[in-house]
């Protein structure tokens, strides 16, 4: 603190004082402006903080609030003594707020205690503003503030509070909550805020949902199915009552409720409620799709070759649209299996299976082995090499079982092991022997399966005398390749007599309708002659 006071030259010391409350000087410093000595007065709330310069500037270390006085500059001379006040203001910033003692939870549409907004060690006095969103919390029914203040004894540093009583709403869900304090310094007024807060809001549930998971159009036989009851409130609700269908009375349950392994009749209308709202509720359908498959016959079956044999596979859906695939072997058939003549070519492993697409994972299939059995059948050829050394036997068997070959000359019943098999596909194969015989012998062709033993036998002359040989029977490929030529021609020949009939038609029509008009027109001639001899005659009377 300078002293505003001019130094007269004729100045013996200077010394500083300050004012107690009642107006009594309290001396503090003295320098007398001679000897330039310094003494302090025995105050013990300045003991070591006081400092006085030449020019009589006084400094006072670590201010305190006590420092907040009147001090007095005084000059004195032989004649008079000059004084010159200096008041001093003493600030100190406060701590940043902090909002304490909050809230749990609020509770909507009650008043209730948001928090505190606490501002320490401030000098002098503060203020305490409470915010939502940025924006001041003005007091009103729905808000209400109470301030209060703490001084050290010590210190003499305020400590305030301030407490805000709140009545929420929903609208301030996620909404941060501050405060600030806002105080004065040597340089003007200041404003320092708290920390954002934030507040679970709790309100009452005002609607229910039920959720099916599952997703409930994909559910299907077999599934496991959980409800869930949902409430918007907050907290939101741990309890329930779920309705089945067909049951008045609700299960008490979490808020999920699980139905495993459930079956078609489980589809229906399921609700759930709150335990002591029963009605605030919440309803879905559920539809429990289901695909039943019937094969009939089905597993394994053996047939007679030639029986007519029947297959159906029938389907059973909650969706009217699923669709039939026929399987052979693995191999997708072009349409229903039909059995009217069994051949051994229709032998085989047969599935029938179906799908719902709307329904991921909903399949049904059922399989049939088919077993085509035949009595061993046999026709033998001859052939004769054309350099005419040998000749080639073939027996033709058609059977199942696979019937097994043996061959045997006739009259010396020796067997034959020398011969050579094709491959046995649709229940047929041949078995074939070359041989060069010297003289007439007797061939046998021996075919057994586990349904019967059949035998056939064949003259075989010696290689030196000629005969004709007999075709060998065509093979399956070339006797559906017969077969489909041979379709062929007979539709085109059909094509052709239809085309010749038509024209047949035609042309009868045509003669018909000629001869009707031919009629008519000799008619008419008909009619001309004779009205030309009447009038001949006419002319003959009159002369």
């Amino acid at each position: 603190m300078p002293c505003r006071l001019e130094v007269p030259q004729t100045l013996m010391f200077g010394k500083w004082k300050y004012e107690k409350p009642d107006g009594s000087p309290v001396f503090i410093a003295f320098r007398s402006s001679t000897r330039k000595h310094v003494q302090y007065d025995q105050v013990p709330e300045y003991k070591d903080r006081l400092s006085l310069s030449e020019n009589y500037t006084l400094s006072i270390s670590h201010a305190r609030i006590s420092d907040e006085k009147r001090f007095v500059c005084m000059l004195v001379t032989e004649d008079d003594v000059f004084e010159a006040p200096t008041v001093v203001k003493v600030f100190k910033q406060p701590s940043k707020p902090e909002i304490v003692n909050k809230a749990q939870f609020l509770e909507t549409e009650q008043l209730k205690k948001l928090g505190e907004c606490v501002s320490k060690d401030s000098y002098p006095d503060v203020n305490i503003t409470w915010y939502r969103n940025g924006k001041t919390l003005d007091p009103s029914e729905d808000v209400v503030t109470t301030l209060q203040r703490q001084v050290d004894p010590v210190t003499q540093l305020s400590t305030v509070t301030s407490s805000l009583m709140y009545k929420t709403t929903k609208n301030d869900i996620k909404i941060p909550f501050t405060c600030s304090v806002t105080y004065y310094g040597p340089s003007g007024q200041k404003t320092i805020y708290s920390d954002q807060a934030f507040f679970d809001i709790y309100y009452p549930t005002e609607k229910v949902t039920i959720h099916i998971l599952p997703p409930k159009n994909s559910i299907k036989e077999g599934d496991n199915i959980t409800l869930k009851c949902l409430g918007n409130g907050n907290p939101p609700p741990e309890e329930f009552l779920f309705y089945l269908p067909g049951q008045p009375e609700g299960i008490r349950s979490s808020n999920t409720y699980v139905l495993t392994d459930v079956r078609r009749n489980a589809t229906g209308d399921y609700k759930c409620s709150l335990i002591d709202e029963k009605s605030m509720i919440a309803a879905t359908t559920i539809t429990v799709h289901y695909l039943d498959l019937s094969l009939n016959p089905s597993g394994e079956v053996t047939k007679q070759i030639g029986d007519a044999f029947p297959v159906s596979c029938t389907i059973s859906s909650s969706i009217k649209n699923a669709t039939v695939v026929w399987l052979k072997d693995n191999t997708k058939l072009r349409s229903r299996p039909s059995f009217s003549s069994l051949q051994y070519q229709d032998a085989g492993n047969y599935v029938c299976e179906t799908n719902l697409q709307e329904v991921e994972g909903l399949k049904k299939r059922e399989s049939l082995t088919l077993i085509v059995e035949g009595k061993p059948q046999i026709k033998m050829t001859k052939k004769t090499d054309p350099n005419g050394l040998s000749k080639t036997i073939i027996c033709h068997v058609e059977g199942f079982p696979k019937p097994a070959v043996q061959w045997t000359i006739t009259g010396s019943g020796s067997v034959i092991n020398q011969a050579k098999e094709s491959p046995y596909i649709n229940g047929r194969y041949y078995s074939k022997i070359i041989i060069s015989p010297e003289e007439n012998v007797t061939l046998t062709c021996t075919a057994e399966n586990q349904l019967e033993r059949t035998v056939n036998s064949l003259n075989v002359s010696a290689i030196s005398i000629p005969e004709q040989d007999e075709a060998d029977d065509i093979s399956d490929e070339n006797k559906e390749k017969v077969n489909d030529q041979a379709k062929l021609i007979v539709g085109i020949v059909v094509g052709l007599l239809l085309a010749a009939l038509v024209a047949g038609i035609v042309y009868w029509l045509y003669m018909k309708k000629s001869k009707t008009a031919s009629k008519h027109v000799n008619k008419d001639l008909g009619n001309m002659e004779e009205n030309k001899k009447l009038e001949e005659n006419n002319h003959k009377t009159e002369a």
